[in-house]
């Protein structure tokens, strides 16, 4: 059985909780990513921040991006997945959730990320297809 572990990307960087956003926004950059999880004091997952966050959430209401911190726009409880729920359960959650990028959880500790690209590359395509569209025609989660 294919699990989430099997596909994700590890060694997944967090943004800190107390970090700004233009920190965040700085290491997305540097990475070369477009989302990052955010953990707090303690590791553990708090949410995930996208680069559209930054820019529809503080950016675009004129908020300073250096004064609003990442745990400013980590809100509720982060959709993750279990290291190892099958991929199976990997893709009903991207599909449900209508999200691209899932944090892999082990117990308590955040060990990777599964993307699109992730499952780009170890899914046949009409699975691929299927989980892309499913995401693309799903109503907005943006808060």
């Amino acid at each position: 059985m294919t699990t989430a572990r099997d596909i994700m990307t590890g060694g997944v960087e967090c943004v800190g909780v107390r970090d700004t956003l233009v920190q965040a926004a700085q290491r997305m950059r540097d990475l070369g990513v477009g989302a990052l999880p955010i953990c707090g004091e303690d590791g553990r997952l708090k949410g995930m921040l996208t680069d559209r966050d930054i820019v529809v959430q503080c950016v675009a209401d004129g908020i300073d991006p250096s004064t609003k911190t990442a745990g400013d726009l980590a809100h509720g409880k982060p959709v993750t997945i279990g290291a190892d729920d099958s991929i199976e359960d990997t893709l009903h959650t991207m599909r449900e959730h209508a999200i691209r990028r899932l944090p892999v959880i082990d117990g308590q500790e955040l060990v990777g990320i599964v993307s699109q690209a992730d499952v780009a590359r170890n899914l046949p395509e009409d699975r691929v297809g299927e989980l892309v569209e499913a995401i693309s025609g799903a109503p907005s989660n943006d808060g």
